[in-house]
């Protein structure tokens, strides 16, 4: 008695080729999941994939001694096959993982799987009370042969994706591990020795049915559940590739320099016409020399860094066209590799519009400053080609005319000499300077002028040096312009006080007046070419002084109320003169 019973080897063997090719194919599953999972996930399809196909392969090895009407004898090789095939699945999904990392990697998976398989084959015999082995050399070549070349040709159908050859491949890898074990029985004979008991073999009947039962259902279980996981997984990919492939943005994947995946969007904005133009090509090839260098370092550090803000980036197209995008650029991983998935958005529209709009605004404070130029020279202009007329027409008190004349031929060249600072940049000779020393000369400049309008000036230095790094005539220029326009306002009189301070790494010039103040609207107008609220005032003299403390790396802020007076204050960064001398020592 052999433990079969009443029913027939042929439903053991169909019984044994089911569970081998479901547990086939639920480990091609499992692996599809592996390949496309990142993160903690990699290791469930890992430890699942390899646990129920090593199941599966053990629960079959014993319902074919069944079908073989072997006698069934449970001992400790058989716990042993259990773990060694469970261990060669797991060797062999980690290395089909490594796409592009490993060479031969179908060949040596294959081999590993194979191994297992056979190892649970064979070497289950060993630990049985065997009285008498014969080998049949032959059919134990043939049956590793059959079992290899059927792993090898299901791992190369299983590389697609379509779950057609899927199944294909599972009907093939569960095939040959039933293969190998009807060769197995006829390339190794033995007899038992006659010590085997009817109990021992009740009992062993027994577990078998256990066993069988529990892997049946597990292997039925992990199917329906990859199954299910896979489809979901497939409705999601079938989205994303639609989403991606519908996008009016370039999204590609660069892998080691190389493009590695790119959308049609990206075809049609590089200019190419199939993906193999661009694919494996190197994307520095499409970039503009003196960003190689910065767009390699960004990649690099972009594992820690993480997905930024769009930034700018320069492309040229395969026929050479200049592109300028907008690029997002996040790590992810093909093949189980890193890799970095870009966002690419064609700007080149939007720079232009935007070129128009700077060439429109200069255009627009050219024909301003234009024009307030032409008017602020006209009215001299115009008085002296009276008073030239009157000189011509024989009149009298030429000395006066020419006094006037004179005066209006000065003030065109004020007007001239102040635009001249609005120019291109000029070269200066810059020092480092203390700023209580250029306030104290320009206070001392400016007070005879402040007393004949009955005004004081009270200036507060402090005691600690204030050291700024630019042109001291600048500056002081900057400092009589401001004070020049408080005594001019303060026709009643009153005081002006200074205070110098240094607040962190910044110096400030803090002057108040009492005089009638601005609005909220003349506020607004300060420092632009031509407005002025003095009779005779150019309008100039604030705007020179707002580019020069923008030339130092400053900036002004004006307070006002009307009635109370004017508060300016000039910020300019404080420049140690030793800290310069360490550095370049």
């Amino acid at each position: 008695m052999h433990g079969t019973g009443a029913v027939g080897p042929v439903f053991f063997l169909l019984l044994a080729l089911l569970i081998s090719i479901l547990a086939s194919y639920t480990m091609f599953n499992f692996i599809g999941n592996l390949k496309r999972s990142n993160g903690g996930f990699r290791q469930f399809w890992l430890a699942g994939g390899a646990f129920i196909f090593g199941i599966g392969i053990w629960a079959k090895h014993l319902v074919m001694l069944m079908a073989l009407e072997q006698t069934l004898y449970f001992d400790w090789t058989m716990l042993v096959a259990l773990c060694f095939i469970i261990f060669f699945s797991l060797m062999t999904f980690v290395l089909l993982t490594f796409q592009g990392a490993v060479a031969f990697r179908l060949l040596f998976g294959s081999l590993i799987l194979a191994s297992g398989i056979a190892f649970m084959s064979y070497f289950t015999i060993f630990g049985q009370p065997i009285e008498k082995l014969d080998v049949q050399p032959a059919y134990v070549v043939l049956s590793l042969l059959v079992l290899f070349v059927g792993t090898y040709v299901a791992f190369l159908f299983s590389e697609n994706s379509n779950r057609k050859l899927r199944f294909l491949s599972s009907i093939i890898l569960g095939t040959s591990a039933l293969v190998v074990q009807l060769f197995g029985e006829k390339g190794m004979q033995f007899e038992y020795s006659p010590f085997y008991t009817e109990d021992k073999l009740n009992a062993d009947i027994s577990l078998l049915a256990i066993i069988i039962g529990i892997g049946a259902l597990l292997i039925l279980l992990s199917t329906h559940i990859t199954w299910y996981i896979d489809k979901r997984l497939g409705q999601m990919d079938e989205r994303y590739r639609l989403l991606v492939e519908n996008s009016l943005d370039t999204i590609a994947i660069f892998k080691g320099g190389q493009w590695a995946f790119v959308n049609s969007a990206g075809l049609r904005m590089f200019e190419a016409n199939q993906s193999h133009e661009l694919v494996g090509k190197s994307i520095y090839t499409f970039l503009p020399v003196r960003d190689h260098l910065k767009v390699k370092e960004r990649l690099q550090n972009l594992v820690f860094t993480g997905s930024g803000k769009p930034i700018e980036q320069e492309w040229y197209t395969l026929e050479g066209h200049t592109l300028h995008t907008e690029i997002v650029e996040t790590m992810t991983a093909i093949d189980n590799e890193p890799a970095v998935q870009v966002i690419i958005r064609d700007i080149s529209e939007r720079k232009k519009n935007e070129e128009l709009l700077i060439n429109s605004e200069k255009l627009y404070v050219a024909g301003q400053l234009a024009a307030g130029i032409a008017h602020e020279i006209r009215n001299p202009l115009t008085s002296l080609k009276g008073f030239l007329q009157l000189i011509a027409s024989g009149r009298k008190n030429n000395g006066t005319y020419y006094d006037i004349m004179n005066s209006e031929l000065d003030r065109i060249e004020d007007i001239v000499s102040e635009l001249l600072m609005l120019s291109k940049p000029q070269v200066y000779d810059l020092t480092y300077q203390d700023m209580r020393v250029m306030m104290r000369d320009t206070v001392t400049l400016l007070e005879t002028q402040a007393i004949l309008h009955n005004i004081a000036i009270d200036a507060e230095y402090g005691t600690d040096p204030l050291w700024i790094y630019g042109v001291e005539n600048q500056v002081k220029q900057v400092f009589i312009n401001v004070i020049k326009n408080a005594i001019e306002a303060m026709i009643d009189g009153g005081s002006i006080r200074i205070k110098l301070s240094r607040e962190h790494d910044c110096i400030y010039v803090r002057i108040r007046d009492e005089g009638p103040g601005f609005g909220e609207d003349q506020l607004a107008k300060i420092g632009q070419p031509f407005y002025t609220t003095k009779e005779k005032g150019t309008g100039l003299g604030l705007m020179v002084s707002y580019k020069i403390v923008d030339n130092h790396q400053g900036k002004i802020n004006v307070k006002s109320e009307i009635g109370k007076g004017t508060l300016f204050e000039i910020m300019l960064p404080f420049r140690y003169p030793e800290s310069v001398v360490k550095k370049t020592s």
